[in-house]
């Protein structure tokens, strides 16, 4: 979703200014508006460039992801892996799987990224990695679940991305007070800003990003 959808201009201008997308995540996001579902999902050139952007400052050895979609910000975030490196994206939609892995090998990503088909809520605790970035675009009422699994696994320093914290502008308003999605998020955010083991900062990109390093 964008926060800034009654304002185009403002979002042409964000990506007059920022660096284009290579071909192949343009044909990916040309694909995922034709073919799938809910495409205003996919993360987009000016976030996937600030996700790109803050994996290549890392440089990280291991990424975890979840949520998948159609692979958009897992091929952001890949291109910052250090030579070796391995992302781990989580997806719930088998249907989907098939479709991001045929844009990772475009990419020439395939060897980088790990697909895995599940529920991230019992995958997560199985994983033994540690984690130098992870980048949490799931089900938004499962969002305080992946951050208490996940914390435990990001290395000290590391960074934590949410995406969607602010939806649409919904968690600033009471009419809102019954949605699930919303009271959700709501309560993500605020785990977050109550949790002393971290630094965080919401970012107004888009939906708002929810950036949280661990100290």
């Amino acid at each position: 979703m964008d926060l800034f959808d009654l304002n185009p201009d403002y979002q042409q201008y964000l990506e007059n200014h920022s660096t284009p997308e290579d071909d192949v995540l343009s044909e990916l996001r040309r694909y995922t508006f034709l073919k799938v579902i809910h495409p205003r999902m996919i993360s987009g050139q000016v976030q996937g460039r600030f996700l790109e952007m803050i994996s290549k400052m890392i440089l990280p050895t291991k990424i975890l992801e979840i949520g998948t979609y159609t692979g958009y910000s897992a091929i952001c975030l890949a291109r910052g892996l250090k030579a070796g490196g391995k992302l781990y994206t989580l997806e719930i939609n088998d249907e989907l799987i098939d479709k991001s892995r045929k844009f990772f090998v475009k990419a020439k990503l395939d060897d980088s990224i790990d697909s895995i088909h599940g529920d991230a809520v019992k995958l997560i605790p199985q994983m033994d990695d540690d984690f130098d970035l992870i980048f949490i675009d799931g089900e938004k009422e499962q969002y305080s679940d992946y951050y208490k699994l996940c914390l435990p696994k990001l290395k000290k320093g590391g960074v934590l991305i949410a995406d969607n914290v602010l939806w649409d502008g919904k968690v600033y308003d009471e009419k809102y007070k019954n949605d699930n999605a919303t009271q959700a998020i709501k309560k993500f955010n605020k785990l977050v800003q109550d949790d002393s083991r971290v630094e965080n900062l919401i970012l107004p990109v888009r939906d708002g990003l929810m950036v949280v390093r661990k100290i």
